[in-house]
């Protein structure tokens, strides 16, 4: 049975990681796996030497009492993971999904995807983690590193759920992006969504082109599509556009990692600056 993995913290869009997944596995009938990854430092007992310059015997009985604490802490950290996935399962339980299981695993999260996703359509996850840094836009810590290894689309949920009516497809002519085109064109989940493509760029014969076949595949889907080629930096005009759109579905770090370092990334800086969901495709 396919399935959609999504992936919970107990953080603040957790609810919306749910109700994102609640809305696609119901269009989609799709399984939802939940899925809560613990690091490992979490769940291990490694007692710090903190005991300085004190007697042997005083020195024994600190470690101990350190270690009895790591494995107190350990054992907290487990059952509250325990509770984050009922909690998300009992989400999903009352928005009608009856196929839903849930997975707690402990090690590195990005591995733990990995193996996760090898059965899975799409993975859902939230745009920031618990240790976001709201006020600055901080993006989770882990959000780029599972969208750069992930084989599979990865849907990332804004903090607010609202049903997408109106689909923003930023398009560029590459792989990626006509991959995007060609899963929301075949996809229960956007039939009946109204569509825009948008290229940005200057209008030439080429670039106009490539923008009306895509559209022509987006309504050989039954879709109504347009197309837009608009001139300006691909990160202020699609922030701009998507300010009228439901969820933005474009290609993902079309660049290497060392380069995005040096020149920056098209696919961090919207997801960071758009509010509404973002459908990312590798």
């Amino acid at each position: 049975m396919s399935k959609l993995l999504a992936l919970v913290d107990g953080s603040a869009y957790s609810q919306s990681v749910c109700d994102h997944a609640a809305w696609i596995a119901g269009r989609a009938g799709l399984e939802v796996e939940l899925l809560h990854v613990l690091g490992r430092r979490e769940t291990t007992s490694t007692p710090s030497d903190l005991s300085g310059n004190i007697a042997l015997g005083a020195r024994t009985a600190l470690l101990n009492e350190l270690s009895a604490l790591d494995e107190q802490r350990a054992k907290l950290a487990q059952k509250r993971g325990r509770a984050i996935l009922e909690d998300a399962e009992e989400i999903l339980m009352a928005r009608g999904l009856d196929r839903v299981s849930t997975r707690l695993r402990i090690g590195d999260i990005v591995e733990t995807v990995a193996e996760a996703e090898a059965d899975a359509e799409l993975v859902v996850i939230g745009k920031r983690g618990e240790a976001a840094d709201f006020a600055r836009l901080h993006l989770g810590s882990n959000l780029e590193r599972i969208v750069r290894s992930s084989l599979k689309p990865v849907f990332v949920a804004s903090r607010a759920f609202r049903t997408p009516e109106r689909v923003l497809i930023a398009y560029d002519g590459g792989a990626s992006s006509m991959k995007a085109v060609d899963h929301v064109a075949r996809s229960p989940v956007f039939a009946g969504l109204a569509c825009r493509l948008v290229t940005v760029g200057q209008e030439t014969p080429e670039a106009r082109s490539a923008i009306e076949d895509a559209r022509a595949l987006l309504m050989a889907g039954g879709h109504e599509a347009e197309a837009d080629i608009v001139a300006g930096h691909p990160e202020t005009v699609i922030a701009q556009e998507a300010a009228g759109s439901d969820l933005l579905v474009m290609g993902a770090y079309g660049h290497s990692r060392i380069r995005s370092l040096i020149i920056g990334s098209t696919t961090t800086e919207m997801i960071r600056s758009c509010k509404i969901p973002v459908m990312l495709f590798r």
